[in-house]
């Protein structure tokens, strides 16, 4: 997968993990998705691992169900 279009670039989605366990995933200022649970924890799991920025925005949007747009 690939952004052939730039937008992660000029729009990227930002993250953050709560105490709670949840992932909350934004992008242009306001919440995207939430994760919770097993899933959350996965998806923490392999930002962490990823090397570069762009990995991470890869993995966002594949989550988020925003690679096709």
């Amino acid at each position: 997968m690939d952004d052939a279009r730039g937008r992660l670039h000029s729009d990227p989605f930002a993250w953050r993990h709560t105490k709670a366990g949840e992932l909350v995933i934004s992008r242009g200022g306001r919440v995207v998705m939430t994760l919770g649970g097993p899933r959350a924890l996965r998806l923490v799991s392999a930002l962490a691992a990823c090397a570069d920025d762009h990995s991470e925005q890869l993995l966002l949007a594949k989550a988020t169900g925003h690679y096709k747009h």
